[in-house]
């Protein structure tokens, strides 16, 4: 499908399952996932005509509402410390998976954040290394040794865990 699409549904068909995936990494639960995809992509259709790379913009757009929303979040807790107990935050539930999904949910969680993203953007956003390194505002030959580097580090858990 050509990304010179004007229609916001091909965009977000195309592209929808990688950009939750990718908020996954910042948030707890699938539907503040779903609320920072939806505000990202907001952002990116107003402005879609002005970046000259679409689909990295997306995925940055996504990662500054995650972060936005993190830091929503951080301060409304403190306030809600000062006043009463806080409640507990719900956690990522790992047991509705499979065993080799949670292995692999388990390994990446280990990646550091900066190997954590490029490796989501390059397999499950299927980008580029140039539109990695403009969603990331980082250089292209970052993004692909981050990548090279989260793929080993991956293996090499992974084969320790197979090993147990």
């Amino acid at each position: 499908m050509p990304h010179s699409s004007d229609l916001w549904s091909d965009w977000l068909e195309e592209h929808g399952g990688a950009l939750l995936l990718f908020a996954r990494q910042w948030v707890s639960n699938q539907s503040d996932a779903e609320d920072i995809v939806q505000e990202a992509f907001v952002r990116f259709w107003r402005s879609r005509g002005h970046v000259a790379e679409p689909a990295g913009y997306l995925f940055a757009a996504v990662k500054h509402c995650a972060l936005d929303r993190q830091r929503a979040r951080a301060r409304q807790s403190r306030r809600e410390e000062s006043i009463a107990v806080p409640e507990s935050e719900p956690s990522f539930d790992i047991a509705e998976q499979d065993e080799r999904g949670a292995v692999v949910a388990a390994a990446l969680k280990e990646l550091p954040e900066s190997q954590r993203e490029v490796l989501v953007l390059k397999i499950w956003g299927g980008l580029s290394f140039p539109q990695i390194a403009e969603a990331l505002q980082i250089s292209a030959n970052t993004a692909a040794s981050r990548y090279r580097y989260a793929l080993a580090k991956l293996r090499e858990q992974l084969l320790e865990e197979s090993i147990r």
